[in-house]
């Protein structure tokens, strides 16, 4: 019997330390699954704050892009307006120098016109005095055709 005591007292401690082992087993199960589930819940912290970090930082980076558009948008605009403004500027300095041209022409032709009316005054004038030498010079010569048909008469 003392072999079955002894069987008894043996088996007896195993259980007690299966029990003991089974107890361990079952604390590190539940410290592991608790910090399985600290660990699930800093990383789920972890990732809504990432999450909420990168929403942010797309919303900077949006209205940074939003307010570089709108710059650059302004400066196309004054830029446009300013090669405009040159464009007119220009365009004002040529028709100055056209009208200026225009005008220098317009008095050359005057001018022009003017000698050509002085020539032809001058030439009607010397026209005029030719005619009245042709006139002159006819009558004299009607005269000394006269004396001369006189004179061959009388001869």
């Amino acid at each position: 019997m003392e072999e079955n005591t002894i069987i008894q007292a043996v088996l007896h401690a195993l259980e007690q330390h299966s029990d003991k082992i089974s107890s361990k087993m079952q604390e590190m199960e539940q410290r592991l699954h608790h910090e399985m589930q600290t660990m699930e819940q800093r990383l789920h912290h972890e990732m809504q704050t990432m999450e909420q970090r990168l929403r942010g930082e797309m919303q900077e980076m949006g209205q940074q892009l939003r307010n570089e558009m709108q710059e650059m948008g302004q400066q196309l605009r004054s830029e446009m307006q300013e090669m405009g403004q040159q464009l007119r500027s220009e365009i004002h300095a040529v028709e100055t120098r056209l009208e200026a041209k225009i005008d220098a022409l317009r008095e050359e032709m005057h001018q022009i016109n003017q000698q050509l009316n002085e020539r032809i005054d001058r030439l009607e004038e010397e026209l005029t005095d030719t005619q009245t030498s042709v006139e002159v010079l006819t009558t004299k010569v009607l005269h000394h055709d006269r004396k001369l048909r006189q004179l061959a008469k009388q001869a």
